[in-house]
């Protein structure tokens, strides 16, 4: 079991928003300086393109579903529930460098875990980030799919519900939904307020508008290495 917690938090530790920050810029892009300064898909799609924050997703995905399928290997089901956590936990908190918010590596855990729940989580993150009166859109729908997939995961336990991956959920799989979601859950809350309001996913306060957003895209310095820029 202990193997599988660390090769979980090994894999979690991997920057994939660092390395395609890199390509994407010969070097030159940080993401923890630009846009919402969090390392994660959103922050790239802002800062370098909507491709590459699709492939950050897609990698930080992959974080959390190879990891139970590591953990599944050394020690069955447990240690699954317990790498792909130990995934988020990597993502979120790296030793010696700041980490992302680990909702794209807790989709790979539902991936990798209850594959037959992700349809329901997706469905759940999507309809609450479309709710007008959001201002934090990301952090409502991670709350509310965190909520759901915790909830959802005991359940299945109780009833023995087909994880449709592992036969019947067991024991752990609510914990290991409720370990990685207590992670993100902490991992929001450590994020800095600006001008003593929160920020939202593109890194400035939540309650200006669009407009004063575009506007200020210059001032704040936020610039995407996909479209050209004006010439001086």
């Amino acid at each position: 079991m202990a193997a599988s917690g660390i090769a979980g938090y090994l894999l979690g530790t991997i920057a994939s928003a660092d390395v395609a920050a890199s390509l994407a810029s010969n070097g030159q892009a940080d993401l923890r300086s630009s846009g919402s300064a969090n390392p994660g898909a959103l922050n790239a799609a802002l800062t370098l393109g909507k491709k590459w924050g699709a492939a950050v997703m897609v990698a930080d995905m992959a974080k959390g579903a190879v990891a139970a399928a590591v953990g599944r290997g050394l020690a069955g089901p447990a240690g699954a529930n317990l790498a792909s956590s130990a995934a988020v936990c990597g993502h979120c908190y790296p030793i010696g460098r700041s980490g992302g918010k680990g909702v794209s590596t807790s989709i790979g855990q539902v991936l990798g875990t209850f594959p037959v729940y992700l349809p329901l989580d997706i469905a759940v993150g999507v309809a609450t980030a479309a709710m007008p009166k959001w201002t934090q859109r990301t952090w409502a729908a991670t709350a509310a799919a965190s909520v759901t997939w915790v909830g959802t995961s005991l359940l299945a336990f109780r009833r023995a519900v087909p994880t449709g991956i592992d036969g019947p959920a067991t024991v752990w799989l609510p914990v290991g939904s409720l370990i990685s979601s207590s992670i993100i859950a902490k991992r929001f809350l450590d994020i800095p307020l600006v001008d003593g309001k929160p920020r939202d996913d593109d890194g400035v306060p939540a309650e200006r508008n669009d407009e004063q957003v575009r506007s200020d895209d210059d001032d704040i310095g936020v610039h995407r290495l996909d479209q050209p820029t004006e010439p001086s």
